[in-house]
């Protein structure tokens, strides 16, 4: 019996991530395929296998920084004012 790796981008790094066990979630949509995977630097993710390979997108270009969109989602502010600074 020949058994094949399969190998799934970590959503936490993006190196190769080897799935592991795949499993059947119930949902109300139908069934999902679930599955474990662990990447060489130790992060594991157990869930949902559409969402594990989804959240790994790389930046368009990997050559420039990524926009500063965490003031979008309420990250930390880097320029300006510290907080409280200022206030009446």
């Amino acid at each position: 019996m020949e058994t094949r790796a399969t190998f799934v981008n970590c959503p936490g790094c993006g190196l190769p991530a080897e799935v592991e066990h795949r499993y059947t979630l119930t949902s109300t949509d139908g069934p999902l395929e679930g599955a474990k995977i662990r990447c060489p630097r130790g992060h594991w993710f157990n869930g949902p296998l559409e969402s594990l390979t989804g959240a790994a997108a790389p930046p368009d270009d990997a050559g420039e920084a990524a926009p500063a969109d965490a003031r979008q989602r309420g990250g930390p502010q880097r320029d300006g004012p510290a907080s409280g600074a200022g206030a009446p």
